[in-house]
């Protein structure tokens, strides 16, 4: 079954595309002066990307400059902003301290009163190799999460997700069918991904949901030598681009209207109409699949 919603008034959601640096005081100053940029120009919802603190190829310098989540000082930071600022600000994902051998991807919805209002580490971890050499190990420094996210905001709920999460819809299905109205994607893609899939899969996840897609990205070449793709994007529940950024830093905004969810899913009720498959026979073809009443 499908969860009811609630939907607010319109707001200005503003999606901060970092160059995040090596070193946690460098990127934060970055990240403060976007921020303070898109509050300037109406921002109610302020999102950075993924890893807003700390881009690191070195397991050994990365995992000397953690913190846990209580000692993190750009946590405390941007706590401190957003109650400055009166805005929710959305820190798409930090790297955080977990335990001694692995460090948590974790993001965090800040209230304008400076509290967290929920955060979600990231599920799926991008562990692949790409032709050319370029290969990721995200597994390797990082421990999965295990809980999808939401929260609710003035204008109606949010789902939490980072990243390579956007490749795992049933995540997306799942949040929805709870009731959110808007996902976020904070992301870190890799150029050759990025420019293949990015626009693509999130303006599905958007269509195939029938909500708004919000998703900062990193973008550029990093002091690390890892280049990332940017075109932050704003997607509504059409499927349609509300705002691109493009590869430099900066800041993208968007008026939301949060009736067009319910505008959408009515007149494609998709989420209502889902049912499982099943396969009586792993190894039988395809006249043996049989479909699994009831809702997905």
């Amino acid at each position: 079954m499908t969860a009811s919603i609630e939907t607010g008034a319109p707001f200005t959601a503003a999606m901060v595309q970092m160059r995040t640096a090596m070193l946690p005081e460098t990127s934060l100053a970055q990240g403060i002066a976007l921020i303070r940029e898109a509050k300037d120009k109406g921002a109610d919802y302020v999102q950075t990307p993924e890893v807003t603190n700390i881009i690191q190829q070195n397991r050994k310098a990365l995992f000397e400059l953690l913190a846990s989540e209580e000692d993190d000082r750009s946590l405390k930071a941007y706590r401190e902003l957003a109650r400055e600022l009166k805005i929710y600000l959305h820190i798409g994902s930090l790297a955080v301290r977990a335990n001694p051998e692995r460090a948590a991807n974790r993001s965090f919805l800040i209230a304008p009163d400076g509290n967290i209002l929920a955060s979600y580490d990231k599920i799926h971890m991008f562990d692949i190799e790409l032709d050319g050499g370029e290969s990721y190990r995200e597994s390797a420094n990082y421990q999965p999460g295990e809980t999808a996210v939401m929260s609710d905001l003035p204008w109606g709920r949010i789902g939490l997700t980072i990243c390579y999460d956007v490749r795992f819809p049933a995540l997306y299905r799942a949040l929805a069918e709870a009731g959110a109205s808007f996902i976020t994607v904070p992301s870190a893609f890799t150029v050759r991904t990025g420019e293949a899939h990015w626009s693509t899969l999130l303006r599905a996840r958007a269509i195939e949901n029938g909500c708004f897609i919000f998703a900062a990205a990193q973008a550029g070449k990093h002091e690390s030598g890892r280049e990332t793709y940017g075109h932050s994007l704003i997607v509504d529940p059409w499927g349609e681009i509300l705002a691109e950024g493009g590869v430099e830093p900066g800041v993208v905004l968007a008026k939301i209207d949060p009736a067009k969810v319910l505008a959408v899913r009515k007149s494609i009720p998709s989420l209502q109409h889902g049912r499982r498959f099943g396969l009586s026979d792993p190894k039988a073809g395809p006249e043996h699949l049989h479909l699994v009443r009831g809702s997905v």
